[in-house]
């Protein structure tokens, strides 16, 4: 849902209303610390109905106290120690207590980020069932301002403020011509249904109708249209928009109060983005930085939390600049598949060490469910986009005429910050880490491959496409199955598999215009041992902690693989051949800070596929299970410190005693139609870790937290469906005999039942999907929705015929709630780990041990 704070709409006596309610039961409960109560009121407010009462801090808790300033899990963990909340201190202001509601004299918008840019085939019907994978909020002195703020911090292609889709045209043309029908199907509640109103508004549709169409309250539709209204004359307005006379420069103040961002208003009036904002800078016409204090300036407070708006323009600064020495840390902005919370934990330690280090950390970042957005967790926070604009601006307010230009860090947010990096190194801000030499070489697909080739490191056959023909004659000259890599990218989004020129031409529409200057690169795919490496450089010195070993082959994305720390199945010899690869083009590259890289180690060489010239999403991983301070290091050498002057040499570290692994957990099940084959473009929204004396044990620890081990045998639910594609028949029996053992029967398509009965192993018959009860043998989308199977085994084929009826039997699976394994790897670790959950009803609690690995280090 979209969620605005405080309440906007509500007459003052219902408002009222609603909070005795809430009030009295958390009374009759008998509830201490945080509770949450949700209510639903009807549309003409004569009735309501409660719909859940949560007595814990709640996920709306988190957001809560990111838009007030006021710390709900932190009061509540003193309530249960016995405080009382008049006894506890107001940690904003400091001089009020717990006991006072925050008040607000800003506005909060928080937008839901979805997932469907991964999974474009998902029911993108909104409802009951939550589908978001994160969420952006932003704050301002009014309603439209904060929503064109938290829509320019959804960070997703087609998500900012002017925002359509091709389709929409035509869609509402339709409409028109058949007097208004048909609206409210395409304003149905999806995960576009804002942007498609904004569009059905710029169309002339009245609010009368869109409120008939969808409920949505009158004034939210008034709100909308002032900010139709304001982009209707910017468009009428165009190239004088940054005119000399008093109507243009009211207009353009009247849409940065707004919070329209200069790129959107450069796209709106045909402008270039660079010539409004030096417009802006000559008028004067910049953000003012109010302050987050929980008392609505009642009282004097010495918070560091500040949000930018337009509205106070030209007003005095409400807090100094932060003293120096000083760096800015730009976050990762919202959760969403393949940059999550993991690059959090890498800006919120960065911002640890540089206070540790005398120095004041700005933290700016866009997502109230992170850490990095505590008010404590930097010197100075920025709840802002994170947009070159914003981040300009925060640099520009923190570095007035007389004091240096506040340095950024760009390798702690993931790709985001990272795409930000060119823009700000234009505008002469300081780059912390890696530099814009050593991001352009690894990110560029042609400078990379380039580079490869000069000193001579493997890689996948391929080239660069620069255009859609030149991509299928590449892809006929080295082969299908290939693999499209697009630039600046992360969770391999717009990754694929190719396996013939159909395919290839269906990525390339999915892909877009391709640009000369960011060509796709296009590999023959090769299968193989998959390694991640993540490492700490000065530029001389390359510490590498470990290598992880992936339990899938190649082709697999990193975040969704199963991971080993350390390697199981590469010699030693083979590993120090990987690392002395790896160290050779870092030292290259001249980058310094993080770094992490992947190969494939096969047979005849080891091939580097990428590297990526900031912190991955490895890293929380690896140091937590090696004890080395990967981002405290990383930040030191970004101060000019070198890793020998701490103790530490070049190499891949001694690995400690036992065995770690990082395993994927998905949420699929959450999003109906969506295929859960594992391939390049990354699916998992988490991760978790086990540990164990060995690679069994581990692996069984982390299957058994990420949830992918099928329930235990019962009379009712005791049968695993297999059906596996040719060329992993060889691993039947690795996976087929664990499954037997733990007391699961064996239910199987016919080839794949064919091949079981080659190795004495006896399997029930299961037909294909539309094959109806053939031979007497049930169908299995029958099988799978009559409660008796525990888990599907499906191997994908690119085999004509076959991938459709594949696709059938994932989706049923995912359909009815049950576990669907796609590579065979790990169907077989899954199978073998069955023992070690029934072992872990009798367990002993070890320490880590990772107390002596820093040692061994020096």
């Amino acid at each position: 849902s979209i969620v605005v704070a405080p309440v906007q709409t509500l007459p003052d006596p219902v408002h009222q209303r609603l909070r005795t309610a809430s009030l009295d039961i958390i009374r009759a409960l008998g509830v201490e610390g945080g509770c949450n109560v949700q209510l639903a009121l009807s549309p003409d407010y004569t009735e309501y109905v409660v719909i859940e009462v949560n007595p814990r801090v709640s996920r709306s808790s988190a957001l809560a106290s990111k838009a007030t300033g006021y710390p709900i899990a932190r009061v509540a963990a003193q309530i249960a120690i016995g405080r009382t909340l008049r006894e506890i201190p107001n940690a904003v202001t400091r001089t009020t207590v717990a006991a006072f509601e925050p008040a607000l004299d800003y506005i909060v918008v928080k937008l839901p980020r979805f997932p469907f840019d991964k999974f474009p085939g998902a029911d993108r019907l909104l409802g009951s069932q939550m589908k978001a994978t994160g969420e952006v909020m932003a704050i301002d002195r009014t309603f439209g301002a904060a929503l064109n703020k938290a829509l320019r911090s959804m960070e997703q292609k087609g998500s900012g403020p002017t925002a359509e889709e091709a389709s929409w045209d035509g869609e509402l043309s339709a409409i028109a011509a058949h007097g208004g029908k048909g609206l409210k199907e395409f304003l149905r509640p999806s995960d576009s249904r804002l942007w498609r109103l904004l569009a059905a508004m710029r169309r002339g549709v009245s609010e009368e109708e869109i409120h008939a169409a969808t409920g949505i309250t009158r004034w939210f539709l008034a709100e909308f249209a002032q900010l139709i209204s304001i982009e209707h004359r910017v468009r009428e307005a165009g190239r004088t928009l940054i005119g000399p006379d008093p109507a243009s420069i009211s207009l353009l103040a009247t849409a940065k109060r707004s919070a329209i961002g200069d790129e959107d208003l450069a796209r709106i009036s045909g402008l270039d983005e660079a010539r409004i904002t030096t417009r802006r800078a000559q008028l004067g016409l910049t953000p003012g930085y109010a302050m987050v204090d929980t008392c609505a300036a009642e009282f004097a407070a010495v918070t560091p939390y500040f949000y930018s708006t337009f509205a106070a323009a030209g007003s005095p600064a409400e807090a100094p600049p932060v003293p120096r020495p000083a760096a800015l840390v730009i976050g990762s902005g919202p959760v969403r598949i393949g940059q999550g919370i993991e690059f959090d934990y890498c800006a919120v330690r960065a911002a640890e060490r540089l206070r540790e280090r005398g120095w004041s950390a700005v933290m700016v970042n866009s997502n109230p469910e992170t850490v990095s957005t505590d008010f404590d967790a930097s010197t100075r926070l920025y709840f802002e986009p994170l947009d070159a604009e914003s981040i300009m601006e925060i640099i520009r307010a923190e570095s007035p005429e007389g004091v240096e230009t506040l340095p950024a860090f760009v390798q702690f947010g993931g790709q985001t910050p990272l795409n930000l990096a060119a823009p700000l190194a234009a505008a002469g801000v300081p780059l912390l880490g890696a530099s814009l030499e050593a991001i352009d070489e690894t990110e560029d697909r042609v400078r990379f491959a380039a580079l490869l080739d000069r000193l001579g490191i493997l890689q996948p056959q391929g080239g660069l496409a620069r255009s859609r023909a030149d991509a299928l004659a590449l892809a006929e000259k080295i082969g299908y199955p290939v693999i499209v890599r697009p630039s600046y990218v992360i969770g391999g989004l717009a990754i694929d598999f190719a396996y013939t020129p159909d395919d290839l031409t269906r990525q390339l529409e999915r892909i877009g215009e391709i640009a000369a200057t960011r060509p796709l690169r296009i590999d023959r795919f090769l299968e193989g041992i998959e390694i991640d490496i993540d490492a700490v450089t000065d530029g001389e010195t390359v510490l590498i902690p470990g290598l992880l070993e992936h339990v899938e082959l190649a082709g697999v994305h990193s975040g969704d693989s199963i991971a080993v720390y350390p390697p199981q199945r590469i010699s030693a010899s083979r590993q120090a051949e990987v690392a002395e690869i790896f160290m050779r083009l870092v030292r290259e590259i001249g980058v310094r800070g993080l770094v992490n890289a992947q190969f494939i180690v096969r047979e005849e060489g080891i091939y580097l596929i990428e590297v990526n010239p900031r912190a991955s999403r490895t890293v929380p991983f690896m140091s937590k299970v090696t004890g080395i301070p990967m981002v405290p290091l990383a930040v030191d050498i970004a101060l000019g410190d070198t890793l020998a002057s701490a103790g530490y040499r070049s190499g891949v570290a001694s690995a400690p005693t036992g065995v770690a692994v990082k395993a994927p957990a998905f949420s699929t099940a959450k999003l109906r139609g969506v295929d859960p084959t594992l391939g390049p473009f990354m699916q998992s929204t988490g991760e978790v870790i086990g540990i164990g004396v060995n690679a069994r044990d581990a692996i069984g620890k982390a299957l058994i937290a990420a949830n992918l081990l099928p329930p235990p045998p019962r009379d009712a639910q005791r049968t695993i469906l297999l059906s596996i594609a040719n060329r992993d028949k060889g691993l039947l029996a690795q996976l087929a005999q664990p499954l037997i053992e733990a007391g699961y029967a064996i239910a199987a398509t016919p080839g794949t039942r064919d091949a079981l009965a080659a190795l004495g192993i006896h399997a029930t018959a299961a037909n294909p999907i539309g094959a109806g009860g053939r031979d007497g043998a049930p169908e299995i989308a029958e099988l799978i929705r009559s409660g008796s199977i525990a888990a599907v085994v499906n191997t994908p084929s690119p085999e004509s015929g076959v991938l459709r009826d594949a696709l059938e039997i994932r989706l049923a699976a995912v359909e009815e709630g049950v576990l669907c394994l796609t590579t065979m790897e790990t169907a077989v670790a899954a199978a073998e780990s069955l023992a070690v959950r029934n072992a872990l009803a009798s367990v002993a609690i070890a320490p880590l041990g990772n107390g002596g690995l820093r040692e061994r280090l020096r």
